[in-house]
């Protein structure tokens, strides 16, 4: 899971786009960069965080109207700074590129694009990958024409097999936006005046004053020519599946997303959530959120039991959120330093502690013995998602079975292992109601249900895994 930007702008657009980063940190933690074209292509990018990454200096050669920002989380590839975001190529034409989302058959088209010569690979990201593809497909057509980027992106579209959004820049020719066929990833379009945008999330755009247009369609290539006129086409027309996980942990509650509010979405949430807990009907005196994406169920689960919700657990908002980060021992090293237990509240209480989901169970674990230590009578977990048991191969880091506590535990074996005096999850078809609202959607729920839109080559898998696992084991 990444976050990315893309303006077209009158003037300017570095210190928009470094705004719009800043908003969209939450999305990756471990690199980032930003691309302009003026004359030429101006890039600075490198591992760290964005305020760490670019200073004042460097605007000073960032120029142009049009340019792209990125920050990764890496869930292919190496994750060292050859892999940050955007990426570069100069044949058929200078071009940049960034995205959002996870190749899955990245191995299988990196080892035929370089046994054919066609393109050789710098990185091991993903992206550079879509970029050289886009590239390659360009090249059958010249002379440039907007019809053109269109057949490209078809092409783009059949060999690219994943999700996958994102924003590139052809030299003197324009920008091009693009969401996969089944939409995964998100991407939002918006307008300021003649400035044009996109972005992963609706306040990286609102933030700056732009006024959200609409999504971008799955299938959908949006390009902007030099004169900033919008031409656009949905090229595939398959089944929508929007990434359910988005709404329960990775957006900004302040986003909107396929026209639907996260925050209301988590509001709904934890009223689907007080269903579950009215049935197990554990002694609860008190309700107390894990900070920050379950505030919003924890509160709609306090109005509906009636049970007073209070903050009992501070937040280190200098440490960054410990599930992206990329490796387990730093993930267990940072929970205890990143919250802290507010003592007087949790004293001789029955505490239920709300949490958007367990993963590993590391957080979990850890944060039911600070509750213990703090005073708590009795700890009881919510969960306002159900168990997570299945690979997710499209973009979020959880791609082997082994990264997940309930793969093989029962709701019981889990509550014994992180000590919990009760645990309650949500049901899949509370988690699908309350998300959608109103709508009538689809979501992918493939981490929940085991259901993929895009099914996935054994010899890919296997290629996945074994690269997350040498991760692991770094």
């Amino acid at each position: 899971m990444c976050g990315f930007v893309g303006i077209f702008g009158k003037n300017d657009v570095a210190a928009d786009i470094y705004t719009a980063l800043l908003t969209i940190q939450h999305r990756g933690q471990d690199a980032a960069g930003m691309v302009t074209y003026s004359t030429r292509f101006n890039l600075k990018k490198g591992n760290g965080l964005v305020r760490d990454i670019f200073k004042e200096k460097n605007f000073s050669y960032l120029k142009g109207n049009i340019g792209i920002g990125h920050v990764r989380y890496p869930t292919i590839g190496k994750g060292t700074v050859e892999d940050a975001q955007p990426f570069l190529v100069n044949v058929p034409y200078g071009m940049s590129l960034a995205h959002n989302g996870n190749v899955i058959n990245f191995y299988s088209l990196q080892e035929k694009l370089e046994d054919e010569r066609l393109r050789v690979l710098n990185s091991t990201s993903d992206a550079e990958l879509i970029l050289n593809i886009l590239a390659d497909e360009l090249t059958h057509q010249i002379p440039f024409a907007i019809r053109g980027v269109f057949r490209a992106m078809d092409g783009v579209f059949k060999r690219v097999k994943g999700s996958y959004s994102g924003v590139s820049i052809i030299k003197d020719k324009g920008m091009i936006a693009f969401r996969d066929p089944h939409g995964i990833k998100p991407i939002i379009f918006g307008r300021k005046g003649d400035s044009l945008g996109f972005a992963s999330e609706s306040i990286a755009l609102e933030i700056l004053g732009f006024k959200i247009e609409r999504d971008v369609l799955p299938g959908e290539v949006i390009f902007i020519d030099m004169e900033r006129k919008i031409h656009h086409k949905r090229l595939r027309e398959e089944k929508h599946s929007p990434c359910i996980f988005e709404y329960v942990y990775f957006a900004r509650p302040d986003s909107v997303i396929d026209g639907i509010s996260i925050y209301e979405a988590r509001l709904r949430l934890g009223k689907e959530l007080a269903k579950r807990v009215r049935e197990e009907s554990p002694n609860i005196d008190l309700i107390v959120p894990v900070p920050d994406t379950s505030r919003a169920a924890a509160l709609a689960l306090s109005e509906e039991l009636g049970i007073q919700y209070r903050e009992g657990l501070m937040k280190n908002r200098y440490i960054g959120r410990t599930f992206i980060m990329p490796y387990q021992k730093k993930r267990q090293e940072s929970i205890r330093m990143k919250l802290t237990p507010i003592k007087q509240e949790l004293n001789h209480k029955n505490v239920l502690l709300v949490d958007d989901s367990i993963v590993r169970g590391n957080t979990s674990k850890e944060i039911i013995q600070l509750i213990r230590e703090s005073g708590a009578n009795e700890v009881h977990l919510a969960v306002s998602s159900p168990p997570l048991r299945y690979p997710c191969y499209y973009g979020i880091d959880m791609q082997t079975r082994g990264d997940f506590i309930a793969a093989d535990k029962s709701i019981e074996e889990i509550r014994k292992l992180i000590g919990a005096d009760s645990l309650i999850y949500q049901t899949q078809e509370g988690l699908v109601k309350a998300v959608s609202g109103k709508l009538d959607m689809k979501f992918c729920t493939a981490c929940f249900s085991g259901e993929y839109p895009v099914s996935l080559s054994e010899i890919d898998r296997e290629h996945i895994e074994r690269d997350r696992n040498r991760k692991q084991d770094f």
